[in-house]
């Protein structure tokens, strides 16, 4: 599916079938369908709220996701004036939040001693190694998580359609290996 594409333009009329033929089967199929439609709409809302194009990638699928859940929940009447709000009210959320889906590099969670002086070439050496030992110790749906958001710099989508797995499932995967990987270099400076 491509998400930020419409060719097909929506038609309230289309979108009401699509979405009672959904909720009725359950068939996800259908609601990616009428969430294309809109797709492009929902990523120029968030892009306009975030002022990040990636952050906006990122939240569209977040948006489905929620969507997923949301339309069994709510009453609606028109699908792309419901989707419309419900992409803005999220947006906002984030940015009061005061996450907005921030990038964290690499280096901010894999901390290096702060002895470590830049000449210290041999330490820095030893904190490298350490971080492969480490990183080959995690489970390997966490390593490739991890991997390709903070190695490769991915985005989320980019890594749902790399792996196949599932937006929640990334996000735990990345979420339980920094904290995996954290514990082990941990580990490794007390030795």
């Amino acid at each position: 599916m491509t998400w930020f594409s419409n060719s097909k333009k929506s038609d309230p009329i289309n979108d009401e079938l699509l979405l009672n033929r959904y909720l009725k089967t359950g068939d996800l199929k259908l609601l990616g369908e009428l969430f294309q439609g809109h797709s492009s709409m929902v990523y120029y809302v968030c892009n306009r709220y975030l002022q990040d194009t990636e952050l906006s990638k990122d939240a569209v699928m977040q948006i489905f996701e929620e969507l997923i859940v949301k339309v069994h929940k709510q009453e609606i009447r028109q699908f792309g004036s419901w989707l419309y709000v419900l992409s803005r009210n999220y947006c906002l959320m984030q940015l009061r939040s005061g996450k907005k889906m921030q990038y964290v590099p690499f280096d901010d969670f894999v901390k290096f001693p702060l002895s470590l002086h830049q000449e210290d070439q041999e330490g820095k050496e030893r904190n490298l190694t350490a971080l492969e030992e480490c990183l080959k110790k995690l489970p390997e749906r966490q390593k490739e998580s991890l991997s390709l958001f903070f190695l490769k710099e991915k985005c989320y989508k980019e890594i749902v359609d790399f792996t196949g797995y599932s937006l929640n499932d990334i996000k735990s995967y990345i979420q339980n290996g920094k904290r995996n990987l954290k514990i082990c270099m941990d580990k490794n400076r007390e030795k």
